[in-house]
Parts: structure tokens; sequence; C-alpha cells
């Protein structure tokens, strides 16, 4: 397995953090999975509902996006493909995740997972890690992205732009 590639910077506000997922969500395609790592409150579900509702801003649509933590998944229908989104903090065996059917999801749809290490070895290899941390100054964070598969390497660009602005 090679080194992971990793980009991290400081996101200065929740309205940052929002914009960085809209830019992201329109490149996603079936197969690709974010890991989202952090404490409760880090911002995870933020950016998931930023990435999702841009998605569906695509479509000339608006959803609710509710937090996955009691239903575990949520999906949307986002033309070309479904994001899965879902949040395993509550699952506690890994035969959980395989009932959910997040395995085959991993495949078929665009996958947004919470809380990760829930996952044990089920975790896709080629997924994209987000890891965010809280910081002293209320809103900011520090996010960093790693990865190791090529597919990847389009946000690298991204990511540089987004941070400049």
């Amino acid at each position: 397995m090679s080194q992971p590639i990793t980009f991290a910077f400081q996101s200065n506000s929740p309205e940052q953090t929002q914009a960085l997922a809209q830019e992201i969500a329109p490149l996603l395609v079936p197969g690709d999975t974010i890991l989202f790592e952090g404490e409760i409150g880090a911002g995870k579900s933020l950016f998931c509902r930023a990435l999702i509702h841009a998605r569906l801003a695509l479509l000339d649509r608006y959803e609710d996006v509710p937090s996955p933590t009691y239903t575990i998944v949520q999906t949307y229908d986002v033309g070309d493909t479904e994001i899965w989104h879902s949040d395993l903090y509550r699952l506690t065996d890994v035969t959980e995740i395989i009932e959910l059917g997040l395995e085959e999801a991993f495949e078929k749809a665009v996958c947004l997972v919470e809380w990760p290490d829930r996952l044990a070895d089920l975790s896709p290899k080629s997924a994209l890690s987000c890891q965010m941390e809280m910081n002293e100054v209320e809103g900011q964070r520090r996010v960093k992205f790693s990865w190791t598969d090529p597919r990847w390497e389009k946000l690298t660009q991204l990511l540089v732009k987004a941070c400049k602005t």
C-alpha cells in the first residue's frame, strides 16, 4: 500500500466548511466514499448536509437532510446515483453494517460515513478520509483529508483553491 497523501487546513467558520462541501459535491461519483472522523460537534454532519444539499440543488431540488444518528442511514436520490449518509455511532457490531447494505452501497453509491471506526475491516480501501477537529476559537475547525487511491488526486487543486478563499 502506498503512503497516504494528506492535505490539512483551517476552516474559519461553518460557512467556509459548507462552501468546501459544496465544491466537492459535484465531483463525487458512484463508488466514492468519504469517511468522517471527529468528536461530537466537530462538523461532520454539517459538512455532509451541505454536500447533499449541493447535489440536490444541481437537480433544482431541496430536501430536509436530518442527521442519521437515530436512523443510522439516510439515502438521497441525486439523479445519476444515490448518496448514502450514515452515522455509525450507535452500532456495536460489524454485522449490523452488513445488514444495512452499506457494503454494497460502497460499490454503487456515493457514501458519507460518520464514525467509520465502526466499519472495522469493511472500510473501503479507496475511501477519502476527512478528520475534523475543533480548536480554541469557536467555529474554527482543523480539517485534514487523506487518501491513498489516485482517484482523489482531483481534489488536490480544488482543496488548495478553496483554502485560499
